[in-house]
């Protein structure tokens, strides 16, 4: 799914209520993988009501710090888990769950981790801070069976710069879903937005 549509908006969902428009806004523009970060009280109601009521998105969890986020977010309808970071238990709960998990890292000490821990899809986080397309090609030059998906700091502005590169499947951004166009209820916005970045992703990876 993420090699037929690499990006992946990164959703900060306050009210629940606003989840099921801002899904079906991302959808409507093209991007149907959408992460809700766990980093509101809402997020699993929210992670639930797409999965239920937007049967077009293929909705995730972000921002998954502990097992038991984990399965919170698995029980609510989570399809796949992303962290800031690489943990073990996280790792090892997705796997029990039988649910893709992407952990983050930044150096080689971590990257080397995952991959003993059978891991082969990373997040490279926070990717505009920690050295951009310079340190993935840096990182694939050594892993060269992962691929990375990189997320903070990625806007319109670099997309492509990410997507030209072999060793990333995919970006997440949090641009795509601005905090005053979801309080706002701007979701045409939203659609804009996500419409944008498909036509990048196409210009690049056809």
């Amino acid at each position: 799914m993420l090699e037929k549509t690499p990006v992946v908006p990164v959703v900060v969902i306050e009210d629940a209520d606003r989840a099921v428009p801002v899904a079906q806004a991302l959808v409507a523009g093209g991007l149907p993988i959408i992460e809700v970060t766990m980093r509101t009280a809402a997020a699993a109601d929210a992670i639930a009501a797409i999965a239920a009521e937007v049967p077009d998105a293929h909705v995730g969890a972000g921002t998954v710090l502990s097992s038991e986020h984990a399965k919170t977010i698995v029980a609510a309808g989570a399809k796949f888990i992303v962290s800031p970071g690489l943990h073990e238990s996280v790792v090892r709960t997705a796997k029990d769950l039988s649910i893709p998990v992407i952990p983050g890292v930044a150096t080689a000490t971590e990257a080397q981790q995952a991959w003993n821990m059978g891991l082969r899809i990373l997040k490279f986080f926070p990717a505009g801070q920690a050295g951009g397309p310079a340190m993935i090609k840096a990182l694939a030059s050594v892993f060269r069976d992962v691929v990375f998906m990189p997320t903070g700091g990625v806007s319109t502005a670099n997309l492509k710069d990410y997507l030209q590169m072999s060793a990333v499947l995919a970006c997440g951004g949090s641009w795509l879903t601005p905090a005053k166009a979801i309080a706002d209820g701007d979701y045409d916005q939203i659609t804009a937005l996500a419409s944008e970045a498909l036509v990048i992703a196409k210009e690049v990876r056809g």
